[in-house]
């Protein structure tokens, strides 16, 4: 079911299904400002009151879900989308929403939603080139999560020096990374970032992603976003399709699609499936929580 809302202030739509429910903004955007359980919380992050004034106007993150274009640059990545957008219901669980073409970068982005009957949403990103001329770029997908949890990042199958010579995939740092940092944890399995409103400093990791997902656990719920892998394809950042930042109380999980050279007319296309999954405890031993967030995902894949 689809009905008009206004949240926190932002015109926008509210879908639900008896399980779940998503609010997506139609007064600015496109975002999607709430994910959460009939029962539980908005597992996404907002930032109202925030506000960044550059060269094309005031870009302001609003919070929850949103789409960018890679690779990052000051001001054109941070275009101000604060008017209103175009939405399209296309049946009982599904929207579309597309913003205007952007006047400096020739870009419109649109995001296809769907909250599906088992509560996981899919979500197509589009990115369409207005312009007269190509562009290279990669869909960038973005998600601020609620204060006080920790992103999860596969690593890559363990293999024997014995039986495989070369590197797994790479994983990137920005200038500002430390990775000595507390909020980092590095495993054999698992690379995990927390959230902590102590460390006011920015963390950034970015990987290249071969397992296709990436997690938040916070508070006993899970978040899990899934995305393909293109084997062969160019990333942006040193090839990453998985990122993730945090600053203070701030948290952001990125999945980011191949780099393209679109021609005039032409379409970049990046899917999510998000999975929310509540009541979770996670062992602390990493095999074992790779395990039980395996069998999660086995079972709402089915």
């Amino acid at each position: 079911m689809i009905s008009t809302t206004t949240f926190e202030g932002i015109d926008s739509l509210r879908i639900s299904n008896g399980g779940a429910e998503l609010v997506v903004s139609t007064g600015c955007g496109p975002r999607i400002l709430s994910y959460r359980r009939t029962s539980g919380e908005n597992i996404l992050g907002l930032w109202l009151d925030v506000a960044q004034p550059n060269d094309l106007g005031t870009w302001k993150p609003y919070g929850g879900h949103r789409l960018w274009a890679a690779p990052e640059s000051m001001p054109s990545t941070y275009y101000p989308d604060n008017d209103p957008i175009e939405s399209e219901t296309i049946d009982d669980n599904s929207v579309r929403l597309r913003a205007p073409s952007e006047r400096v970068t020739n870009l419109q982005k649109e995001m296809r939603i769907t909250l599906e009957n088992n509560g996981n949403v899919a979500i197509q990103h589009l990115i369409a080139n207005c312009g007269a001329e190509a562009v290279e770029l990669a869909p960038w997908s973005l998600t601020i999560l609620r204060t006080g949890g920790t992103v999860i990042l596969p690593q890559e199958p363990y293999r024997s020096h014995d039986d495989y010579l070369l590197p797994a995939r790479p994983m990137v740092l920005w200038h500002f990374t430390n990775l000595a940092d507390p909020r980092f944890k590095i495993g054999q399995s698992l690379i995990e970032m927390a959230c902590d409103p102590k460390f006011e400093g920015p963390q950034k990791i970015g990987v290249l992603n071969k397992q296709g997902w990436t997690a938040y656990f916070s508070e006993r719920s899970l978040f899990v976003k899934e995305f393909d892998y293109r084997a062969g394809a160019h990333y942006p950042d040193y090839d990453c399709n998985s990122e993730a930042y945090t600053a203070g109380a701030f948290l952001e999980l990125e999945s980011l699609g191949p780099m393209e050279l679109l021609q005039p007319g032409e379409l970049a296309s990046h899917r999510e499936t998000w999975h929310l999954f509540e009541n979770i405890s996670l062992p602390k031993k990493e095999d074992e929580r790779v395990q039980s967030m395996a069998t999660l995902l086995e079972g709402v894949r089915k």
